[in-house]
Parts: structure tokens; sequence; C-alpha cells
């Protein structure tokens, strides 16, 4: 591994790209969350849940693959999706193989709930880039970078 002033200089920068990539969340997921929230009754982890579930085979997910997909530990997916569950978007099913094994699978009002919400986090999303972009040439860059890769 390369020690000495040009190793130091090369930290110093990635700790600073970092700490503007950390900025940039931060502020996206502190927008998607509010909005979510007021226009559909949603926290951000729950509408990634149901976006998951919608996305999976069978529109269900064994709990730990939810959590993992989520980042989330194995005691706050179970609180998460106790909620869905109350919300009347999913319920929970065993696994016929393995009885041990919890699935969380997706009801149609979720599937409708994400469906609705989608076209306001992607939206809200793209304004909350777009902000961040105009405030700072170099996140604008590195957006644009980004943006031309995935197209």
């Amino acid at each position: 591994m390369p020690s000495g002033p040009t190793a130091q200089r090369s930290g110093a920068r990635d700790a600073q790209m970092w700490n503007r990539v950390l900025s940039l969340h931060a502020h996206v997921e502190h927008r998607l969350g509010t909005v979510l929230q007021r226009r559909h009754g949603l926290g951000l982890s729950e509408y990634r849940a149901l976006g998951h579930l919608a996305a999976a085979p069978d529109s269900e997910l064994r709990m730990q693959e939810l959590a993992d997909r989520l980042g989330l530990n194995q005691s706050s997916v179970t609180r998460l999706v106790g909620r869905l569950n109350a919300a009347g978007f999913t319920h929970r099913d065993t696994c016929p193989d393995d009885k041990r094994g919890v699935y969380t699978v997706l009801d149609e009002s979720g599937r409708a709930r994400h469906e609705e919400a989608r076209a306001t986090y992607e939206e809200t999303l793209t304004a909350a880039l777009d902000e961040s972009a105009e405030s700072d040439p170099t996140t604008a860059a590195a957006l644009t970078a980004l943006r031309s890769a995935l197209a």
C-alpha cells in the first residue's frame, strides 16, 4: 500500500469527496422522506420495502433478505414489516419448507400504494439532485458523469 505525502493527499481528497457524497445523500434522503410521508403516508424505508417486494418473484421475500436489501438489522425490519402489516400493505407467511422461515408478502393495497408513490419519489429524487447540482459545480459534474454512464 502506498505511503508518504502523495498517499496522504490522496487520502485527504478521498475524505473530502466522501464527505460531499454523504452530504448529498443526507440532503436527498431528507427530501424524499419528507415528501413521501406528506403525500403518501409512507416512510422512505416503507416505500423501499414495498418496491423490493413488488420486484421480487411472487411478491415475497424472507425477512432476512428484505433486511439485507434495505440495509436494516433484524429488529428494525421486524418493526418496519409490522407497520406495513398494520397498514394492510403486506402480510406474513411461513416458509412451507422451513417453518422457522418467515416471508413478507406484498398485498394489492401495498402494490397500489407503492405505484402511487413512485412518480413522487422519482420527481423528488431528480429535483433534489438537480438542486444540489445547481449549488455545487463539483456535484453537478459528478451527477452529469453518472447520468451519462447510465444512459
